[in-house]
């Protein structure tokens, strides 16, 4: 990088990413995807939205008193009370930023906002002020910046450059730009704005038009020098620019991009699948870099070109982004020390003695079942862990499902409801459906099933199957994680963590719901 500008990697996955129905996380599910950030070498990580509600507090608070490398951000709207409720949850972090808006765009501004021009810039002027009071590290973002008057975004850009931001982000909120015309916007306004040397341009795109990744990279080219972005491309609506798309095209194409990041990119596959399976999102097979088939060939003419020459058909190392065919030689005789020292190797960290104890617990379980465990497994097993180490209304008993060709499925589960085990029994149109109607049976959710899910999380037929369900209950969404070789039992494991969910308070708040 000794001639290269470095790019900055600002990444919102904790704060846009969770935004995403049913993707909230808890408080020990963020931080252990913050760890994982920063072992990536991640620049900024946004880690919340403090105003939203007391429990996105208390995880911005504690990600900013444990990371000491990556700089930790809080999102505030241009409010004192947003700014003032971020500063106190940033106030210990080694080196702490807020992230303050206000939208800037026509519409936004008539029907959002019901405010002026004048008012608007005076407003984002008064933030940036008084966010500068906790820290020196203020980021200002021009809300749909992407749909707004270039003159005024020059304006209000130049005033909050003076009144002490240091970080510009032009947002394409809804996702509603094109490359060529985003790019032009960057390089305009960096050219117009008088004070534009003294903070660094950044973007923040929304995928909407499947134009995120190229839109950001359009405005790298065009001087931005921060892109915001989240993993797999968690976000609102069709999601963010993808984190690890941005940053592979930029470190693969190096003989068009002026500049360079710090990441260390054998942590993106690890990454991903920890904020996939702390989610509930699976990644799809083809995505790119961290998808399954990302670097696989089923051609006979591609893989006659890779074995000769890998160069013919892939453009990156595997090994590069984390994948590895590697796999564990634990088994049924493994111990603690050798379980948790290869937890450690790939990264997962166990939040408590507790959730290593379920965790390895488990692992046994496994091994009696399965004849070899890969890192995948172990990874799922980490996962469960940590759900069931979160309050359980109710849990899986025993479940006995019966199908058989020409009869109706039947299953009979019995749950421990509150400590209380409640036997149910019910018919369906397949063993998974039967065995939802047995625990409904019992538990009576007065829930919608949105999406049932089913993906293996290694090769053979001895797979652990790892489900996810989305349930919505009077406006509230979550999804419920399971893991299991049985997917009849994996089904039911995540049908009922998503209920156990649902069971418990809302820890946050979408953004634009807030007063």
């Amino acid at each position: 990088m000794a001639d290269k500008e470095k790019l900055i990697i600002f990444d919102t996955t904790l704060r846009d990413g969770e935004q995403s129905p049913g993707a909230s996380m808890t408080q020990d599910e963020k931080l252990r995807i913050a760890k994982s950030l920063e072992r990536m070498h991640v620049d900024v990580i946004e880690a919340g939205f403090p105003i939203a509600s007391p429990g996105d507090f208390e995880a911005v608070r504690t990600i900013a008193n444990t990371l000491t490398q990556s700089t930790v951000c809080g999102l505030a709207r241009a409010l004192d009370k947003d700014i003032d409720r971020a500063g106190e949850a940033l106030k210990s972090a080694a080196s702490p930023r807020i992230h303050t808006f206000i939208a800037t765009s026509p519409i936004h501004m008539r029907s959002k906002l019901r405010m002026s021009p004048e008012q608007v810039l005076d407003q984002a002027v008064a933030a940036v002020r008084r966010a500068r009071r906790y820290t020196d590290d203020v980021e200002f973002s021009p809300e749909d910046a992407g749909r707004s008057e270039i003159d005024f975004l020059c304006r209000i850009i130049e005033a909050a450059i003076a009144a002490g931001a240091r970080t510009i982000n032009i947002p394409d909120t809804v996702g509603y730009n094109i490359p060529q015309q985003f790019g032009e916007l960057v390089r305009q306004l960096i050219e117009k704005v008088p004070n534009s040397d003294k903070a660094v341009f950044s973007v923040h795109c929304h995928n909407d038009l499947g134009l995120a990744v190229a839109n950001s990279l359009a405005a790298v080219l065009n001087g931005a020098r921060q892109v915001e972005c989240t993993i797999n491309g968690l976000g609102e609506r069709a999601g963010n620019a993808s984190l690890e798309e941005v940053v592979m095209t930029v470190r693969t194409r190096q003989d068009i991009f002026p500049c360079e990041t710090d990441l260390d990119t054998t942590q993106i596959v690890p990454t991903s699948r920890l904020v996939s399976s702390t989610t509930g999102f699976a990644v799809q097979p083809n995505k790119a870099i961290v998808g399954a088939n990302a670097f696989a060939h089923e051609s006979g003419i591609h893989q006659d070109g890779v074995l000769k020459s890998r160069e013919t058909y892939e453009i990156m190392r595997a090994e590069d982004v984390g994948w590895s065919a590697n796999r564990i030689v634990l088994g049924k005789h493994s111990g603690r020390n050798a379980f948790r020292s290869r937890l450690e190797e790939i990264g997962i960290e166990m939040g408590s003695e507790q959730e290593l104890n379920e965790a390895f617990s488990r692992f046994k379980d496994l091994a009696d079942k399965k004849h070899e465990i890969y890192d995948e497994d172990l990874q799922a097993l980490a996962t469960e862990a940590s759900l069931s180490s979160v309050n359980e209304y109710c849990k899986l008993v025993s479940l006995k499902v019966c199908s058989e060709t020409g009869e109706t499925p039947h299953a009979l589960v019995t749950l421990s409801v509150e400590d209380e085990e409640r036997v149910g029994a019910a018919d369906g149109g397949g063993p998974v459906d039967a065995s939802f109607k047995a625990i409904e049976s019992i538990i009576d959710s007065e829930t919608h099933l949105q999406l049932y899910s089913v993906n293996a999380i290694t090769c053979g037929t001895d797979a652990q199957g790892e489900v996810t369900v989305r349930l919505e209950k009077a406006g509230r969404i979550v999804n419920g994680q399971g893991a299991d070789t049985d997917i009849v039992i994996a089904s039911a494991k995540a049908y009922i963590n998503a209920v156990n969910k649902l069971t418990q308070p809302v820890v946050r708040a979408h953004p634009q719901k807030l007063n």
